[in-house]
C-alpha cells in the first residue's frame, strides 16, 4: 500500500508544487517605466530651463519609490547647460513611474515659473538633451 501511494500520489503532488512555483516567478517582476523631467534655475539669472518629460531607459524605482542615482541625472543636466555656457545653475529632477503623476507635477512646476513675470522659461527639447542611465 505504501508503494502504491508513492507511485500514484507523490508524482501528482510534485507536479503541483513545481507548476505553482513557476506561477509565483512571474508575479512582482512587472515594473513600471520611470518618467522624468529636469528643471534648472539660477539665483543670478532670470532664465529657467526645463526638459520635456522623458521615459528613462532601463530604470526602475527602488521598492521605497526612489530613483537610483538621481543625483547623477541632475548632474547630467547641469553638465549639459555648462557646456552651453550656463554655469552656476541648480538642477533638479522630478520623477515618477506614473505618467499621470509626472504630468501633474510638470504642470504644477511650469505654472509656478510661467506666472512669474521676471522669469524667462525656456524648453530643452528631447532632440537637444536626453537623460542617460548612469553607469
Amino acid at each position: 500500500m505504501y508503494m502504491k501511494f508513492i507511485k500514484n500520489v507523490f508524482p501528482a503532488v510534485l507536479m503541483i508544487l513545481l507548476l505553482s512555483s513557476f506561477s509565483f516567478l512571474g508575479k512582482g517582476n512587472k515594473q513600471k517605466p520611470v518618467y522624468a523631467f529636469g528643471v534648472s534655475a539660477s539665483f543670478t539669472d532670470s532664465i529657467v530651463y526645463y526638459t520635456e518629460i522623458q521615459q528613462l531607459d532601463s530604470v526602475h524605482l527602488t521598492k521605497d519609490g526612489f530613483l537610483p542615482k538621481r543625483d547623477a541625472y541632475s548632474a547630467q543636466l547641469k553638465l549639459f547647460l555648462e557646456n552651453r555656457g550656463e554655469a552656476g545653475r541648480t538642477c533638479m529632477i522630478y520623477f515618477s513611474n506614473s505618467k499621470k503623476t509626472i504630468n501633474k507635477e510638470f504642470d504644477k512646476i511650469t505654472k509656478r515659473y510661467k506666472n512669474k513675470k521676471s522669469v524667462s522659461f525656456q524648453k530643452i527639447t528631447a532632440n537637444d538633451f536626453q537623460f542617460k542611465k548612469p553607469e
